[in-house]
């Protein structure tokens, strides 16, 4: 039963991260579909404002905030204002710049090499051999990937900061998350997390004049599209598999997030798309596959271990109770 048990759960895992991928890519193609007339702004706003009040009311009916507490609320919202509101606006920045999906995927691929050097004295984790090797590995398709579109890009490089503003701010967000040790479940976590990212977006929409939303059914299509999957799935994801994978597994995935971009701006924004890209998959596949078979054999030397010490306490508290046993 536990190896069944064991299987379920490899495959709920597996089944969430390609999910994950797909979802948290996709975010990256719906500024770049939007026509050019309308403000990357106003899709940002109206992404998060409608899933804020659909997210708050779920929670109340289904009282699932019962025993959050102000402190909980206040720490979620400082986590979402880095991770949903500085992300997304600085990707819609870029992307609205001028600098290409698979570009701005690219240099928010360099996250998972920050946090692997971070994650020692930040979290006091150990990143291991093996996993460095698949983060270099992943990291040098990742490069492939996106190469040519380097070369074919027109934005100003001053429009090169805000991808970078992007991974700083998811950074900084995922490691005031895994810090925290929250005791809000993933819907409360992102009910909080859209809800800051919306009221920090009105006043800012008010002021560039993006408040007001298109008469256009594309508009709305892309409205639902972007708060059904690269808001609700891709970040509800994100923290779940944050507490499921661990943050060195986590991140590896974000590998694979620039070459499925890459690949799906090819097919639908006509990026350039070379054999290079075919080889820089294969690297990218290769480095995550490299840095989660490392995660999972130091999980399961970690639960052996455990369950060793377990077993030699109980032989070792054996004689002692035989001892205080009346004769």
């Amino acid at each position: 039963m536990g190896i069944q048990i064991g299987i379920v759960r490899v495959g709920v895992t597996i089944a969430a991260s390609v999910a994950f991928v797909l979802t948290w890519s996709s975010g990256f193609l719906v500024p770049a579909l939007v026509p050019i007339d309308v403000s990357p702004l106003a899709l940002l706003v109206w992404r998060f404002v409608p899933l804020a009040v659909i997210l708050l009311a779920v929670v109340g009916s289904t009282g699932a905030g019962r025993g959050v507490t102000r402190a909980d609320v206040g720490r979620q919202a400082v986590i979402g204002l880095f991770a949903q509101f500085g992300y997304c606006t600085a990707v819609y920045a870029a992307i609205s710049s001028g600098v290409a999906t698979g570009t701005t995927a690219l240099i928010d691929a360099v996250q998972p090499l920050i946090v692997a050097v971070l994650v020692g004295p930040l979290l006091g984790l150990r990143v291991r051999g093996a996993q460095w090797a698949g983060l270099l590995i992943g990291a040098a398709g990742v490069l492939l990937v996106v190469r040519s579109q380097l070369d074919d890009s027109t934005a100003h490089p001053a429009a090169y900061v805000w991808p970078a503003l992007a991974m700083a701010s998811l950074i900084v967000g995922t490691f005031l998350q895994r810090r925290a040790e929250p005791r809000t479940g993933t819907l409360v976590t992102l009910t909080i997390h859209v809800t800051v990212t919306a009221l920090a977006l009105v006043p800012v929409a008010a002021v560039f004049g993006a408040l007001v939303p298109p008469a256009s059914v594309s508009f709305w299509v892309a409205v639902g599209f972007a708060a059904a999957f690269p808001t609700l799935a891709a970040y509800g994801l994100y923290w779940w598999l944050l507490r499921r994978v661990g943050i060195t597994a986590l991140n590896a995935l974000l590998f694979l997030i620039a070459p499925t971009t890459a690949l799906a701006g090819a097919l639908l924004l006509g990026e350039p798309l070379t054999a290079l890209t075919v080889l820089g998959f294969a690297l990218c596949a290769g480095g995550v596959a490299a840095v989660l078979v490392s995660e999972t054999r130091a999980s399961r030397s970690a639960l052996g271990s455990a369950r060793a010490g377990s077993v030699s306490s109980s032989h070792a508290s054996e004689p002692l109770a035989a001892c205080s046993t009346p004769r």
